[in-house]
């Protein structure tokens, strides 16, 4: 963990925020996970409903607000102060978790179905805030950093939520995780008082509360801006994975490793905090820099994981895994564990820099709007997801089978992504590779943002290696100078196909005037 990630959890700027959105997303998943548990073990039975039904339809009814309330919410984010917005929301929590306890008491299975709408569209308007205001509380070095918290604290939440939200079947638990909502509902207004106010970004902008007219537009300037939407479809991407997964953690550890439901727990508790590490780890690899190098080693890292974990998992276990113990007796369990993890930790390293970039590319007085619009997609990933995993299932897959057209198809994303950034995967790999046998520290890069576009660097000393440690980690791509007939060596040609190059002829005044020019 680096020093700036510390100073940053310490920081006014961003400790508010950071607790706020993570209480938040907490209490999302408990109330979440409670109405799941009631229904699939007791409510459901007692209206004598399909179960499975029933909690596809909790599913659908927490996310249709993002599809009908995410362009509102990105324009009035881009409007007004956020921090002020956050505030008024993290106080409609403590009133919507007021509300989630008395459905609990009651047990009145439509009474908790209307709180989850007005769960999922407080959800809908934090989004583009929480994600929003970073740009404008964060200089541009702490931007990977900041992400990386909040990506650790949704996850650790999600965690944290699922198992709490068990707890409404105990004795007296109803009562319990009623009290716990509604005090940490409170706790999160109290943290977000202490976010600082943010100048608004388009204060003329006048809004559209037509949730089509105004969700058209919002998509339809997304698209027009080819590096923005890409962008929100690899984000996207991401969700697809993580819901497939966290959705089939249950079934996988029951039916495929005849597991029980504390193996599930260790599945869900190693996934979420491989994920907050490659988070973690990402800020750490990319030393600040807010750029995509790590990004296409981040999903074949995925797909590396997830097809050996079918192969890990595709005949069960020798002797199953009736208890976690049991489980990690086992080699074969080991290695399913830590495919579990690395995909999770992969996932972090991919998933960071592009919350970054879509911050940082987006303009200041239209980014709450690539937010909101980024949420949508994600959300449509995330049904597609459900829809996708149900239909594999009912075609005869098994789950491991499903994980590895999973994969697969994450291969195909991999490549074009390497693709579109043809030097990223050289890039990471290199770096790696220098950063282990050198131990590089890189200070200055400041002054090349300061230089602008047009900028020479020029190495202290001739070495070949200089060239590799500059492409490696500059934050951008690099043109090098060559003598030409250096260049004419066919080993150093082969290097040079990697990386854009220009010949030069130093005893030529015009190869070095076009140099300049």
């Amino acid at each position: 963990m680096t020093s700036n990630q510390l100073e940053l959890l310490n920081s006014r700027r961003f400790l508010p925020l950071f607790i706020s959105q993570a209480l938040g997303a907490f209490n999302d998943n408990v109330f979440k996970n409670g109405i799941v548990f009631l229904i699939t073990f007791s409510l459901a039975q007692h209206a004598e409903s399909n179960a499975q039904l029933m909690v596809a339809a909790a599913a659908g009814v927490f996310i249709f607000p993002f599809f009908l309330f995410s362009a509102s919410a990105g324009q009035i984010a881009d409007k007004y102060d956020k921090a002020r917005l956050i505030r008024i929301i993290k106080l409609g929590e403590i009133g919507i978790m007021a509300l989630a306890g008395l459905g609990f008491v009651l047990g009145n299975l439509w009474f908790l179905m209307a709180v989850l709408f007005l769960m999922g569209t407080q959800s809908a308007f934090f989004g583009p805030l929480k994600y929003g205001i970073l740009p404008e509380q964060l200089a541009g070095d702490e931007l990977i950093a900041g992400n990386a918290w909040i990506q650790t604290g949704t996850f650790i939440a999600i965690l944290l939520g699922t198992i709490a939200g068990k707890f409404i079947l105990s004795d007296g638990g109803i009562y319990l995780i009623s009290a716990a909502m509604f005090t940490i509902a409170v706790l999160g207004w109290g943290a977000a008082r202490l976010i600082q106010p943010t100048k608004p970004a388009a204060p003329d902008l006048q809004v559209d509360f037509n949730p089509f007219t105004s969700t058209w537009e919002m998509l339809r300037y997304a698209a027009q801006h080819r590096d923005i939407f890409l962008i929100i479809l690899a984000i996207s991407w991401f969700w697809l994975i993580g819901a497939a997964f966290l959705a089939e953690i249950a079934p996988f550890a029951k039916h495929v490793l005849g597991g029980d439901e504390n193996l599930a727990t260790l599945f869900l508790v190693v996934f979420s905090v491989g994920v907050a590490l490659g988070s973690l780890l990402c800020n750490s690899m990319l030393k600040g820099q807010v750029h995509a190098t790590f990004v296409p080693l981040g999903a074949l890292g995925m797909t590396v994981f997830i097809v050996d974990l079918y192969f890990a998992s595709r005949n069960g276990l020798p002797t199953g895994a009736a208890s976690v113990s049991a489980f990690l007796d086992q080699f074969a369990g080991w290695r399913i564990l830590v495919d579990v993890g690395l995909i999770a930790v992969a996932g972090g390293v991919y998933i960071v820099p592009l919350n970054a970039l879509l911050q940082q590319r987006s303009n200041d007085s239209h980014r709450a709007r690539n937010i909101a619009a980024n949420n949508i997609f994600n959300s449509l990933f995330m049904v597609i997801a459900a829809i996708g995993t149900a239909l594999l299932l009912s075609l005869g897959l098994s789950i491991p089978q499903m994980f590895l057209a999973i994969g697969l198809a994450n291969l195909g994303v991999a490549i074009y992504i390497t693709r579109l950034l043809p030097g990223a995967l050289a890039k990471s790999f290199v770096a790696w590779l220098l950063q282990m046998i050198y131990r590089v520290e890189v200070t200055g890069l400041e002054n090349l943002d300061k230089a602008g576009d047009r900028a020479v660097v020029v190495a202290n000393h001739q070495s070949f290696l200089d060239a590799a440690l500059i492409a490696a980690f500059a934050p951008r791509e690099m043109a090098f100078a060559i003598d030409t007939y250096i260049a004419k060596n066919r080993l150093v040609s082969f290097f040079l196909s990697l990386a854009r190059t220009i010949p030069i002829d130093p005893t030529s005044p015009l190869s070095t005037r076009t140099l300049i020019n």
